[in-house]
């Protein structure tokens, strides 16, 4: 049992909650079907603000986790993992609790808010006025409160402040109480405004979402205001917090207690005194901020469902293993303009990054959909998106570079050799990983399997398979698929057969009388870190066995290129070292 009003009403309600907002959308249906105006009633606009801002919230994260854009000028460089992700999951509980409170003070107060009145520029001087003599206060002397006794804090902020990384969800992310406090200092200035006679639809909507704005902003781990505007205008300091001044009171808990002015802090004596210093430093040396990363997997995008499972879209979608999602078919055109756009103008770009054992590893992307790798036209332009990726990752010093999935196609570029015979001269060694996919595919195999069928031997990988189990005296057993298979072939598989996988995308489960098996993959090691994001289809952690390949390569310092043909001789030694350095089947 936590503290009084720590814990949210429906915290047991899971997605469910949301069906809180069904008296809403059944009042706005029934007015919509008896053919009234619906824009009249409180049940629309509180609808839509709620609406206006969840989308505001996800446009802040997909700033913030634009890594292409973001992250020179990141203040904390650490990953947002699975842990902090699960942590702020209800972020959004306060949306709910806010429209549930709102209606009712519509509803014993009608006269609060006149929807008549669209726009009235008397009533937003009123709430700023309000807001900056009453609401910073309040919130400053709440919020030190609840710093200084620790009861307050144990039981209700150190909640909040659980977060190890800020992102714009974290400032949503707190108790019950805390929010109840939150939503009376937000609301003084719209029911002061209201009073004087001054209130309007218009002043509801631009004082929540600023309100909203600036929360993601403090929360926001990217510095964005560049300093010369300081130097400039100083008394802009204590006017508006910066996303470094609310990161300082983050990491150090005893200052920076403003809600958005810094002024108070001033008075409060409570202003760290390198905020500005360090938001400086930050802003300077943005093009300095990134450190090289020592390993890269260089990905690809899979089709239209698997591009929006990425980091910097939709956070809970991405932290699961992918699966096309119904609601998300809205988005499908907008996927097809990017691909067009990417193919006419985009080079690969980082997506997301993790550490492991003071290693920094990240994935980036060749800008092309999987259907395109077998368009022939458009096979030399990827291979120059591949060999920009090579050399930018040379020239910035990187160690290895793994290539996953048709990004090391035989047909396209001999399984990476192109590059190295093209460049002899790299220092960033090119790896495709295929010498650990195949000890794993093997290692899925009974340890008393006699015999093997084996189809796509010819490829680089049944190749490889085909003369490791030729050496162990094996002959057929199961059915190895190296290659996309269509579901009328699928029936030349005998009953019980099983289907072991090691291409992009999967198999079409088909048959009922067979069983099939995952992507050849990897679990990284338990002390991965910054870890936020499933790779396609994978459970939590775990990598293709591809990329796995490039970490072992990278673990181990070996200082050869793994290209083209597999050599058999390495599968066990590859293997060995991934079970040396903590990596594990599934």
């Amino acid at each position: 049992m936590g503290a009084l009003l720590a814990n949210w009403p429906w915290e047991n309600l899971g997605s469910n909650k949301y069906f809180l907002y069904g008296p809403f959308i059944a009042q706005v249906a029934q007015l919509w079907w008896k053919g009234e105006t619906i824009s009249n009633t409180w049940s629309f606009h509180i609808l839509l603000l709620c609406s206006l801002r969840g989308v505001l919230h996800q446009l802040w994260h997909t700033y913030c986790n634009m890594l292409f854009l973001s992250l020179k000028r990141r203040i904390n460089h650490q990953g947002i993992d699975f842990k902090q992700i699960d942590h702020e999951w209800n972020w959004d509980n306060f949306i709910i609790l806010q429209a549930l409170v709102g209606s009712l003070m519509l509803y014993m107060f009608p006269s609060l808010t006149n929807w008549n009145v669209l726009w009235d520029v008397r009533g937003l001087i009123a709430a700023l006025l309000i807001h900056m003599v009453v609401s910073e206060p309040l919130y400053y002397t709440i919020h030190r409160l609840f710093h200084n006794q620790p009861k307050l804090y144990n039981n209700y902020h150190s909640l909040h402040h659980l977060s190890p990384v800020l992102q714009p969800y974290t400032a949503g992310n707190a108790t019950f109480l805390e929010h109840i406090l939150l939503l009376g200092i937000m609301g003084i200035p719209l029911v002061g405004a209201a009073l004087m006679g001054y209130g309007s639809i218009g002043l509801i909507y631009i004082y929540v979402l600023a309100f909203d704005f600036l929360r993601c902003l403090g929360h926001s781990n990217v510095e964005i205001f560049p300093h010369q505007i300081f130097e400039v205008l100083p008394i802009f300091r204590y006017l508006l917090y910066t996303p470094t001044y609310h990161s300082i009171h983050h990491s150090e808990k005893d200052c920076n207690f403003c809600l958005f002015m810094p002024i108070y802090d001033l008075l409060g004596n409570t202003l760290n005194g390198k905020s500005w210093e360090m938001q400086k430093q930050i802003s300077l040396n943005s093009e300095k901020n990134v450190r090289v990363p020592d390993f890269v997997f260089l990905a690809h995008v899979v089709d239209i469902s698997s591009a929006l499972h990425v980091p910097w879209l939709f956070r809970a979608y991405a932290a699961l293993p992918f699966s096309v999602r119904w609601f998300l078919l809205p988005c499908w055109p907008i996927v097809l303009l990017v691909m067009f756009m990417m193919w006419a103008w985009a080079k690969p770009f980082t997506v997301s990054f993790y550490n492991l054992r003071g290693k920094l590893h990240h994935t980036w992307v060749v800008p092309r959909f999987g259907f395109q790798y077998f368009l022939p036209f458009a096979t030399k332009g990827i291979n120059k998106q591949i060999e920009h990726a090579i050399l930018k990752a040379d020239k910035m010093g990187v160690k290895v570079l793994s290539l996953a999935a048709l990004n090391k196609n035989e047909a396209l570029n001999g399984g990476g050799t192109l590059f190295v015979n093209k460049h002899p001269n790299l220092k960033v060694r090119v790896v495709h990983g295929n010498t650990l996919t195949a000890a794993v595919i093997l290692h899925e195999l009974p340890n008393n399997v006699e015999e093997v069928f084996l189809t796509g031997a010819t490829s680089k990988l049944g190749r490889a398979i085909a003369l490791y189990l030729s050496r162990k005296q094996v002959r057929v057993l199961t059915w190895i698929v190296g290659k996309w298979i269509t579901p009328r072939e699928q029936n030349w598989a005998p009953t019980g057969a099983h289907f072991h996988q090691f291409v992009v995308p999967p198999i079409l489960h088909f048959r009922r009388d067979c069983t099939y098996g995952d992507l050849a993959a990897m679990k990284l090691p338990e002390d991965a870190q910054g870890l936020g994001s499933c790779e396609y289809t994978m459970e939590r952690g775990v990598v293709h066995a591809c990329h796995a390949g490039g970490v072992v390569h990278s673990l181990e310092g070996w200082t050869h290129h793994e290209v083209g043909a597999i050599d058999v001789d390495r599968i066990d030694v590859v293997w060995k070292s991934a079970m040396k350095h903590g990596l594990k089947p599934v």
